[in-house]
């Protein structure tokens, strides 16, 4: 009885120590990157590089303003697009799920969630680049949309799925009708774990680069509007660490510091706004 209550506390301090361990692993790649990003990048990171646009080719300064508009504007596109439809799927998948169809819908979503970034990209391509005739923010907000799509789909779909049943049917019993269920009391008590989904969406194709490529190109200069090409982060920094200038491949650390920065500031105001509501 000793020896199996002394492999037990053995097999008990050995878990822990490898979930803990595990854990440490995980989050020290992510400082490890980000200060790996800082020390290449920040010394180039200045009022300038966030407010100048590029400097002509081979010279020295500049910086990635029209970038830094470029990737908002594109991502506000693709949220406008990607996320309705994939939050009215989650919720169509999570309260009317039940059937062939919905089967059919969730594994396409999940098939969707794999394919490659640059056959999205070739499919923008193909249904707008070309007929328009020229690459544009519309085209490249599409692509990043389409590619938002199943992720919001299956967060949204998820997070639905956690609210307890005794809330539908509490709300049912009083007379609700099942949409207005739905709307005012599943959704406002998911609302955490929807918006957790949709930011984590739109950090993932924040850094998309491949599909940008074939669709909304890159420019140099300022954008006006959303029918020509637009620069964007991603693609600037992959131009500028492909370039053969020693000072466009630090600008390209410091955009890729800017972009991590954004990312995570981001995740860091949603998640502290949420929590804040939720504690109200």
């Amino acid at each position: 009885m000793l020896r199996r209550n002394s492999w037990r506390k053995f097999v008990n301090y050995f878990m822990f120590s490898m979930t803990g361990l595990c854990a440490l692993v995980a989050v020290g790649f992510l400082f490890f990157i980000l200060a790996y990003l800082v020390w290449n990048g920040g010394s180039s990171l200045s009022w300038a590089f966030l407010t100048h646009l590029p400097a002509p080719v081979g010279e020295r300064g500049g910086g990635m303003a029209n970038a830094i508009v470029g990737s908002g504007k594109l991502l506000l596109l693709a949220s406008a697009f990607g996320i309705p439809i994939g939050f009215l799927g989650g919720v169509y998948l999570a309260e009317f799920g039940a059937g062939s169809f919905p089967f059919v819908v969730r594994y396409t979503a999940d098939l969707l969630n794999g394919v490659p970034s640059i056959l999205i990209g070739i499919f923008a391509y193909t249904i707008v680049v070309l007929p328009m005739k020229h690459f544009s923010a519309l085209a490249g907000g599409l692509a990043l949309g389409v590619m938002m799509i199943p992720i919001a789909v299956r967060s949204t779909e998820e997070a639905l799925r956690t609210v307890p049943l005794m809330l539908r049917e509490g709300a049912l019993a009083l007379g609700a009708s099942k949409w207005k269920t739905i709307a005012t009391v599943v959704v406002p008590a998911a609302r955490k774990g929807i918006v957790t989904g949709i930011v984590l969406d739109i950090a993932r194709v924040a850094g998309e680069t491949a599909p940008l490529l074939f669709t909304a190109l890159n420019n140099q200069f300022w954008s006006p509007g959303w029918n020509q090409p637009i620069a964007s982060l991603p693609v600037m920094v992959y131009t500028y660490a492909i370039s053969p200038y020693d000072d466009w491949h630090r600008q390209a650390w410091a955009g890729g510091l800017v972009l991590l920065t954004l990312v995570l500031v981001a995740n860091i105001v949603v998640r502290l706004s949420v929590s804040g509501r939720s504690a109200r």
